[in-house]
């Protein structure tokens, strides 16, 4: 019965040993993890994929015209920023088409036509018009936005001198298109001249006569001492105030 007893508490043992081991290592590997992982939920989701915009990127910053940009574009540059596109487009007077369209003579081209009969989606058929530079402009920047449901799956250009590099080594290729007018500089009021409207009219009256005793706005009842009848800049919002 000893025996039989030893051989029971011996196996209890060995049983009560295993389970504590594999508890230790379930711990063990518990840690190590929280080790690994400590840093927890990334502040940002993802992976970067180069040459995609992240969604709302740009923080609404006002887009140069593309016509400011050509005249001092670099059709050259534009031909080694082609290379992204050559996977897909030859671009060679009478080139095959392949994924893309050849793209030959496109500057000036009906969008979406022709092309030796190239199946483009109806989204881009749908567009409609030619291919002129704010078009293209436009579609070199995201095509997914220019024409929602595009087959094209590039994902755009975010830099504006690319795009208008590009635009350029694509106009040298059988279109020749002239360059677009450049936007006229906004032009700033010469010295003396009138402003535009009354409340910017009494504005200047107020900033010309720094005591403020000028027009209608005048407090007349104040002596001209040289001290303010008024508070110029309370005129000055007073004026600017919408009416």
């Amino acid at each position: 019965m000893a025996g039989q007893r030893q051989a029971m508490d011996l196996k209890t043992n060995t049983i009560a040993g295993w389970v504590l081991g594999a508890a230790g290592a379930a711990l063990g590997l518990s840690i190590v993890g929280g080790m690994i992982y400590h840093g927890g939920r990334p502040e940002k989701m993802g992976y970067p994929i180069e040459g995609v915009e992240a969604e709302g990127s740009g923080g609404g910053a006002a887009e140069v015209p593309i016509a400011s940009l050509l005249p001092g574009g670099d059709p050259a540059k534009g031909a080694e920023v082609f290379k992204k596109c050559a996977a897909c487009h030859t671009i060679n007077q009478g080139g095959a088409n392949g994924i893309g369209p050849n793209l030959y003579a496109t500057m000036g081209e009906a969008i979406a036509q022709g092309k030796g009969g190239f199946a483009f989606s109806d989204a881009l058929k749908a567009v409609g018009g030619t291919w002129d530079w704010d078009k293209m402009n436009a579609w070199l920047t995201s095509p997914r936005k220019f024409a929602p449901g595009t087959k094209m799956t590039f994902a755009g250009l975010s830099n504006p001198q690319d795009r208008a590099n590009v635009i350029l080594y694509l106009n040298q290729q059988g279109s020749n298109l002239p360059l677009p007018a450049a936007p006229a500089a906004k032009a700033e009021p010469a010295a003396g001249e009138a402003p535009a409207n009354a409340a910017d009219a009494a504005v200047q009256k107020v900033e010309d006569d720094p005591r403020g005793e000028t027009g209608a706005i005048a407090n007349t009842g104040t002596p001209a001492s040289g001290a303010p009848s008024v508070d110029p800049q309370a005129a000055i919002e007073g004026a600017k105030a919408p009416r």
